[in-house]
């Protein structure tokens, strides 16, 4: 059985989407589940601000693959790749449609590509990591362009955790861009993309970050703290909660918490888009255009049709 990705940028409507997909299935006599591919919806604690399906929703749909990983863990998307596939290929035993939902990109092609992960070595990991404590992110960024530039032009001067990810694999195997595979499945598929107009897009994605701490954004983050958050290497950097932390150690008020919120996540819906949008698979949907209910017999659609043509 094919999986159904719903893939696109932060706020524009891709869980609501994915629960009416289900849900029209469930009314035409057939079973569906809900996959998380959302990086940061792995950790567990982290609700308000990852927006992870509310205990109703979760009752509605069952979702597999939410409040996996402790804060202080870091990510690893060998270890999802390898619980995404099987818990997908669980789904398809019990006759079921596996509905995979999230805008980390890089954790999509690992569930559906032929993607395979350099190992780590956690002495090179330590050593570039204090570097980068060291020396900071800039100097770390200048180091990795003039070993593969490529993977330089690829990651942000700024993303220190990829950064260092990205020389370490080069250490390992003399190159970071050469593990980017091309578009191929090794899991049979059809990617449906939501996209929305840009300003309204910034308009949600800005109402969302309000809204996030409106709902109590920094009583869950002082909770994950208790529980490890600022030694967290992934968790600790995720949008909202890196600025909230800001907030407690007092380098901003909460209104230039919100805007930073706000700033910070414009930016990385530019990067999904651009990531999401180099894949000539993605069918992709105009989310301003429809309603929800609409949005989902077109995805069933595109789905049937892309089953068949697999099939064949």
């Amino acid at each position: 059985m094919s999986v159904l990705a719903v893939v696109g940028p932060t706020a524009v409507g891709k869980s609501a989407l994915a629960l009416a997909i289900a849900e029209h299935l469930h009314g035409q006599g057939r079973a569906a589940e809900i996959v998380n591919a959302d990086s940061m919806q792995l950790y567990r604690g982290m609700d308000i601000g990852t927006a992870k399906a509310s205990s109703d929703e979760q009752a509605r749909v069952p979702h597999h693959l939410l409040d996996i990983w402790p804060v202080t863990q870091s990510a690893s998307v060998a270890q999802y790749q390898d619980l995404a596939r099987a818990t997908i290929t669980q789904i398809a035993d019990r006759g079921a449609v596996p509905i995979l939902v999230g805008g980390s990109g890089l954790y999509v092609r690992a569930v559906l590509d032929h993607m395979e992960f350099p190992g780590t070595d956690p002495l090179i990991r330590q050593r570039l990591e204090e570097q980068a404590q060291r020396d900071g992110a800039a100097a770390m960024h200048a180091q990795l362009a003039a070993v593969d530039p490529a993977a330089a032009a690829a990651i942000l001067p700024d993303n220190t955790r990829r950064i260092v990810r990205a020389l370490e694999v080069v250490q390992l195997r003399g190159s970071f861009t050469a593990t980017l595979p091309a578009f191929e499945y090794a899991v049979p598929a059809v990617q449906i993309g939501l996209r929305r107009d840009r300003a309204c897009l910034d308009r949600r994605v800005d109402a969302r970050a309000e809204k996030m701490f409106a709902d109590g954004l920094l009583t869950e983050v002082r909770a994950l703290v208790a529980q490890g958050l600022r030694a967290g290497p992934t968790a600790s950097r995720a949008l909202g909660y890196a600025q909230a932390l800001e907030l407690l150690d007092g380098e901003r008020d909460l209104a230039q918490t919100i805007a930073a919120t706000q700033q910070a996540t414009r930016r990385f819906v530019r990067r999904q888009e651009s990531w999401f949008g180099r894949d000539p698979r993605v069918q992709w949907l105009d989310a301003d255009a429809l309603s929800t209910d609409d949005l989902a017999a077109r995805a069933l659609d595109h789905y049937v049709a892309g089953a068949s043509t697999m099939n064949q």
